[in-house]
């Protein structure tokens, strides 16, 4: 539609709508005056992987030495490459849904099998312990964790991520590996973020997911890491070495600056979103029949509007799922969201507030003037 030149107001995009720090755009230019173009070890730069190294234990307190970092392109190649280092078929791998559409996805290439592990809007998408222990098999190789949530922006609470640590501290879970996707972990409201992999004694089965794409608004830079136990390590640079072999050396300086940066450098935009989150959730609560639970981290929403399914648009449709809802949506009134479909939600759609105030009250008017007409 864009390309035909007709205007669309999209809330899609899983990416902040800021620059980067100044600090960050001046270590890059600065990385190519300096000649800084060629590669690096495959596992990362060694002053990156130290600086990494330096950053967990002062933020999140868990001590690493710099063989058990490696720097890939983007988080999600981490991923990737940690569940295909450890899974295989007949595996399971437990995931909490709503889920980002790649863990299922990626596991399947691994040969192994996704299992999903519903939660509810009404718990604030957060897991319960116990259910995640009646998940567990001894076909159970892995539990993916991504706190703060994209799709629902869920940050599961510190005591809560000790009882889903001390679940897999079990007997009969002491087979499993933790996944701890922590990309938005910086961009959290009101719940404080604490690490799986900073649970006592649970470290050495953590593999600990992060980067620089969400925070520091770096996402064309490419540039992400797996912490986590040396065997492992040594497993996914094989892996890398045969798939891109190393990050973009310009962007690891940058990734070194990025991480000298104090966290107050952050903090202003973390407020933008946040104010952007009430603005979101003041609108939807406007919408009849529209359930919502408050997200405490990351910028995404996820709205439950089954209510509106199988109801008629003026023109005669039966929208029947969320799907529908999203193509009528952008075909009739111009805003693109996506489908709760693609999360395992099906119920959903998911609203990124990762946009101007602009687009966000241009999409949010109409979309209730969408719902509003379905009888």
């Amino acid at each position: 539609m864009e390309a035909r030149g007709e205007a669309v107001v999209s809330l899609c995009v899983g990416e902040p709508d800021f620059p980067p720090p100044a600090e960050v755009v001046e270590a890059t230019v600065q990385a190519l005056r300096e000649g800084h173009t060629r590669y690096t070890a495959v596992t990362g730069d060694a002053a990156l992987r130290q600086a990494i190294c330096k950053d967990l234990e002062k933020r999140k307190g868990v001590r690493y030495a710099a063989e058990e970092i490696i720097v890939g392109n983007g988080a999600k190649q981490e991923v990737y490459q940690a569940v295909l280092a450890l899974c295989r078929p007949g595996d399971e791998v437990i995931i909490p849904a709503p889920y980002w559409p790649s863990y299922p996805e990626i596991v399947k290439l691994a040969g192994a099998t996704p299992i999903i592990l519903e939660t509810t809007a009404s718990s604030g998408f957060l897991l319960d312990p116990e259910a995640l222990s009646q998940a567990v098999t001894p076909q159970t190789r892995m539990f993916i964790f991504c706190n703060p949530s994209n799709p629902t922006g869920a940050v599961h609470p510190p005591e809560l991520v000790d009882a889903l640590g001390d679940v897999l501290k079990r007997r009969h879970a002491k087979h499993v590996w933790a996944l701890s996707d922590e990309i938005y972990e910086r961009i959290i409201y009101d719940t404080p973020h604490k690490s799986l992999a900073a649970v006592p004694g649970l470290r050495d089965r953590v593999l600990l997911i992060n980067g620089f794409s969400k925070a520091y608004a770096m996402t064309g830079y490419r540039l992400g890491y797996l912490a986590g136990p040396s065997p492992v390590i040594k497993g996914c640079t094989t892996l890398q070495s045969q798939i891109t072999s190393c990050a973009s050396s310009i962007a690891q300086k940058a990734g070194i600056a990025a991480l000298q940066l104090p966290a107050t450098t952050i903090a202003p935009s973390v407020e933008i979103m946040r104010k952007k989150r009430d603005r979101v959730m003041s609108a939807l609560g406007q919408i009849p029949r529209v359930a919502c639970s408050v997200p405490q981290g990351a910028f995404y929403v996820l709205p439950d509007v089954s209510w509106y399914y199988h109801k008629k648009t003026p023109e005669g449709q039966i929208i029947r799922d969320g799907h529908e809802l999203c193509m009528y949506l952008l075909k009739e009134y111009k805003v693109a969201l996506v489908p709760g479909e693609s999360f395992g939600a099906p119920t959903t759609i998911r609203i990124s507030y990762a946009t101007s105030e602009d687009d966000l009250d241009i999409a949010l008017t109409r979309l209730a003037e969408c719902l509003a007409s379905l009888t």
